[in-house]
């Protein structure tokens, strides 16, 4: 099979497989030789800002000379954005290798164990990962889980060096639990033995539990608050941070970037980057330098001039979108694009951007995917929201094509145009500039 070929096949896999145990996970793993066993790797787990951290994180250490592989999930256009070599999406060439690999060991393992076991959608692509980091020689590995953590893939690696936990919200709750110390607990699976740990620390139900699992195994603790994150000041692109750490002292950072919730997402890393100091060569200004050069895709990412696109996806994703929203000193307008999948809160997202009060009109389109929420039911959310007094204007529109084009239209120098709601959505939007 050819790239695009490969690339249907794994979309299509979700049509005939369940999720696999762990340790059937893990088994396989271990038939493809367990790739990376001796590879220093960093897992990260959490709701909001993995793949920011994974980010910040994969330039820091490749500014510093190292081989860095990263995997995270979803992606917006195209499946090699999950594989990453020094922050450089892998070629077509090297994705067609590493399914091939996987698929004839697969194929293999079918036959000797006599076995109907086939990976996940999410299984395969992390099992591709594993060889392409192997092939590529990476010194140190980034690996995102992609639900909860304790039964994730990724879970299934030999060897952990450091955790990360970013912050915690409701989001997957038919999966990890309905509350926020339950899905900590799912997050908290990720944990090992004696291994550190660094981990957002600003709702004490989830600290809680991620301390009380640290200490049953031995791992030392790394909480990392917002308050940890000074003297922030905002810029029109960019922000100013400081921070304290303990190996690198005071930190004067630049995030190239205008949304204030990387802040605690730069905190994390560098934070990671300190407890590893004493098996890491990373200069201060090499973690400066790699802070600012990090560019990480639809998070308040300026898409035209005044035109942004955020993933926002969860009611925390929203809180802090619109945190940044409310520090951009717009002179003109502000205009949104929203939309969402049906399978999120999306009642607590509306209601949360009809108090913002931030926009002047809100333009809804369905998204171009089967999980996505109709026009009509987005509109309803907006309209029973208007209870607290916001009477904010609705425009429904066709597609999300036609949404766009419209409000870019009749955006004026002075406005601001945000796009919001879903990482599809943003995969949308990313798919018609291209």
């Amino acid at each position: 099979m050819e790239y695009r070929e490969i690339e249907k096949y794994i979309l299509e896999i979700p049509k005939f497989t369940k999720k696999n145990a762990p340790e059937d996970t893990k088994r396989f793993l271990c038939y493809l030789g367990d790739p990376c066993r001796d590879t220093m790797t960093i897992h990260i787990a959490g709701t909001n800002g993995k793949g920011s951290v994974c980010a910040y994180l994969s330039s820091i250490l490749t500014e510093a000379g190292y081989r860095v592989g990263m995997f995270t999930s979803p992606h917006l256009v195209t499946m090699r954005e999950r594989f990453r070599i020094c922050g450089e999406m892998i070629t077509e060439e090297l994705f067609v290798q590493c399914f091939r690999l996987v698929k004839e060991r697969l194929d293999r393992f079918r036959e000797e164990e006599r076995s109907g076991y086939h990976p996940t959608f999410f299984e395969f692509l992390f099992f591709m990962a594993m060889e392409c980091f192997a092939q590529e020689k990476a010194e140190i590995i980034l690996l995102e889980t992609g639900l909860g953590g304790r039964l994730d893939a990724t879970n299934s690696v030999s060897r952990k060096d450091l955790c990360v936990i970013t912050e915690i919200g409701l989001d997957h709750m038919e999966y990890l639990g309905n509350t926020v110390a339950r899905i900590a607990g799912e997050k908290a699976g990720i944990l090992r033995a004696r291994v550190p740990v660094v981990y957002a620390d600003n709702k004490p139900e989830a600290s809680a539990v991620i301390e009380a699992q640290a200490g049953r195994l031995g791992c030392p603790c790394h909480p990392v608050s917002k308050e940890r994150v000074r003297n922030i000041v905002f810029h029109k692109n960019f922000i100013d941070f400081s921070f304290d750490s303990r190996y690198y002292g005071y930190v004067k950072g630049i995030l190239s970037t205008s949304a204030s919730y990387q802040t605690e997402n730069a905190g994390l890393a560098l934070t990671a980057v300190d407890v590893l100091a004493d098996r890491l060569h990373v200069t201060k200004e090499q973690l400066t330098e790699g802070l600012k050069k990090t560019h990480w895709e639809a998070r308040m990412e300026e898409i035209m001039p005044g035109v942004y696109v955020d993933g926002a996806h969860n009611e925390d994703g929203i809180r802090a979108f619109l945190e940044t929203v409310g520090q951009d000193r717009c002179s003109g307008k502000r205009y949104l694009l929203f939309s969402a999948v049906a399978d999120k809160r999306y009642r607590q997202m509306i209601s949360l951007l009809q108090q913002s009060r931030l926009f002047e009109r809100i333009y809804l389109a369905k998204l171009d995917n089967p999980r996505g929420l109709s026009v009509e039911d987005i509109h309803r959310a907006f309209v029973q929201e208007t209870g607290c007094g916001v009477q904010t204007e609705i425009r429904d529109m066709t597609d999300v094509g036609q949404a766009f084009r419209e409000v870019v239209a009749r955006k004026t120098e002075e406005d601001r145009v945000y796009i919001a709601g879903s990482l599809y959505l943003a995969g949308q939007i990313k798919s018609i500039l291209r």
